[in-house]
Parts: C-alpha cells; sequence; structure tokens
C-alpha cells in the first residue's frame, strides 16, 4: 500500500503596491531626494549670510545659532569701509561686463556662420571649439603669463579683459550654437520671401527666439568671469590697485584677523551681484523661447 504524496504547500505570493501608489512612491522619494540635495547645497550659502548678520558675540559662542537673535549690519559697513572695496568692484565689474559683451557678439557671429552657413573646415572648427570648451583654464597659466610679460600687459585690465574673453567665448559659442541650431531655418526663408534681406530677417524674426539663449550665456558668462581667481592673481602682480574682488576677498581675512563676521560680510556682497542677476535672468531664460515663438 503506497501512501499518497504530501502536497507541496504554495508559496505566499508577495504583498505589492497597488500600481496606483507606485508613482506616487517614486514622487515622494525623488522629491525626498532633491530637498537633501538643495539642503546641502544651500545650507554653506545660508551660513554666509547667517554669520555676516550675527553680531561678534554670537559668532563666537561656543552653541551655534541657526538665526540671529539681534541682527546687525556692523559687519557690512567694515566691508564696505575697507581699503580698495569700491576700487576692487570697479574692476570687477568693469573687466566681467566687457569680457561678457565681447563674447556675446562675436560668439554670436561664429554661431550664426556654423549653424546657417556651409563652408570648407566647418567640422574642424567644431571640434576645435569643443577642445577648447575642454580644456583646464588653469593649464593655459604659465603661457598667458609668458605672453603677458613679454608683451608688457601685466598689470593691465585690457590684459585681465582678453583672458576673460577667452574663457568665456567657447561656452558662449557652443550654447548659442545649440540654440540656433533649434529654430527652424524655415522662418527665416519665410521672411526673406516676404521681402526681407538675411539681416532684418535675422533681427526680427531669429533674434527674439535666440533671446533666452543670450540671457543664459550671459548668465553663466557672468558668473565664470566675476568668480575668475587664478588669472587675475597671476596677471596682476605690481599694481594692486587693478586687481579685483575675489583677490581682495582672499587677503580680506588677513587685514581684519579673525573678524569672521566681516569677512563672512565681504564674501556676501560678493556673491550678491551674481546672485541678484541670477533671479533676475532666471524666469526670462524659462519664458524667452515661448514669447519669441509667438512673437515670431
Amino acid at each position: 500500500m503506497t501512501l499518497p504524496k504530501p502536497r507541496r504547500a504554495l508559496p505566499t505570493p508577495r504583498r505589492s503596491l497597488p500600481k496606483s501608489r507606485r508613482p506616487l512612491m517614486r514622487r515622494l522619494a525623488l522629491n525626498a531626494a532633491a530637498i537633501a540635495v538643495l539642503v546641502v547645497m544651500i545650507f554653506p550659502v545660508y551660513w554666509m549670510f547667517l554669520t555676516a548678520f550675527k553680531p561678534t558675540r554670537d559668532i563666537q559662542a561656543a552653541t551655534p545659532t541657526f538665526w540671529p537673535a539681534h541682527p546687525t549690519i556692523e559687519h557690512f559697513v567694515t566691508a564696505i569701509n575697507a581699503p580698495g572695496f569700491w576700487t576692487y568692484w570697479r574692476n570687477s565689474l568693469l573687466v566681467t561686463v566687457a569680457a561678457v559683451a565681447f563674447a556675446l557678439v562675436v560668439s554670436l557671429l561664429a554661431a550664426f556662420a556654423v549653424a546657417r552657413m556651409r563652408w570648407r573646415g566647418k567640422s574642424a572648427f567644431v571640434v576645435a571649439v569643443f577642445a577648447a570648451q575642454m580644456a583646464p583654464w588653469e593649464a593655459l597659466l604659465v603661457p598667458v603669463f609668458i605672453i603677458a610679460r613679454d608683451n608688457e600687459l601685466l598689470d593691465s585690465l585690457a590684459m585681465l579683459t582678453g583672458v576673460y574673453f577667452m574663457i568665456t567665448l567657447p561656452f558662449t559659442l557652443v550654447t548659442l550654437r545649440g540654440f540656433l541650431a533649434a529654430i527652424p531655418l524655415e522662418l527665416e526663408e519665410a521672411a526673406q520671401v516676404d521681402g526681407c534681406s538675411r539681416i532684418v530677417a535675422f533681427r526680427r524674426v531669429v533674434f527674439p527666439l535666440l533671446a533666452p539663449g543670450l540671457m543664459a550665456t550671459s548668465l553663466f558668462g557672468f558668473i565664470t568671469a566675476w568668480n575668475e581667481f587664478a588669472f587675475v592673481n597671476v596677471l596682476i602682480i605690481k599694481d594692486q590697485g587693478k586687481r579685483t574682488l575675489p583677490v581682495w576677498l582672499s587677503s580680506f581675512r588677513d587685514v581684519f584677523g579673525t573678524d569672521w563676521g566681516a569677512t563672512m560680510a565681504a564674501a556676501s556682497l560678493f556673491a550678491l551681484p551674481a546672485l541678484l542677476l541670477f533671479l533676475f535672468l532666471q524666469r526670462r531664460v524659462g519664458t524667452g523661447m515661448t514669447a519669441g515663438a509667438v512673437k515670431g
């Protein structure tokens, strides 16, 4: 007599989330990761501004506070009254604005030639521009210094402007080329059929659509030139009155010793122009393409 074989127990099915809840859980996880990244990135900036408004006794206290109980602007007054502050501010603004403006004009013309025209050597030119953009600019410190020294251009704001122009030009050209390539050529051709010349068609049809690209490139070019430290520290040697804010900020602690409040106030004043420019342009970068398309 043979006994019947025992039946194997069926595996208990795993409980899974309903399909309707999976996108919600994924969205919550992504939002939590985004908030964590935001906190990590924004906390140093918050601490800088917080320290700038704290009284000295709160900065030196053993227990840190995350909100100034008695905010003060004495550190900003100390930073503004420091020797050379307005001179360095003027130098930074002059050099940065001039370099970004020249880079926008030259890169706009070059991007139009690359995106709209056919000519021999265009592929090699684009590869060279990409290579120049990927190259670390710090590797050019010695050659640029030798060129400036041999041509008697040390301690010159014109030389510093040319270097910043060289730094911002490849990125500006690549970005504007992408924006121009995204604009349909048929819009420009339709304007020419209606009687516009190529220049008038570009100004009335293409340029409004290109405004977001110009704003984006000017923003990143301004931030790059405004924060640059290495070249100005190498090219401006003897004439201290022609240095810019990054170099002044690097020596600010030596001047005021352990006055961290004044140091953080100076750093806040240094970061303020780039921050205000970003807040002013970031809305127009997102909405400019749609507005330009309607106008075109």
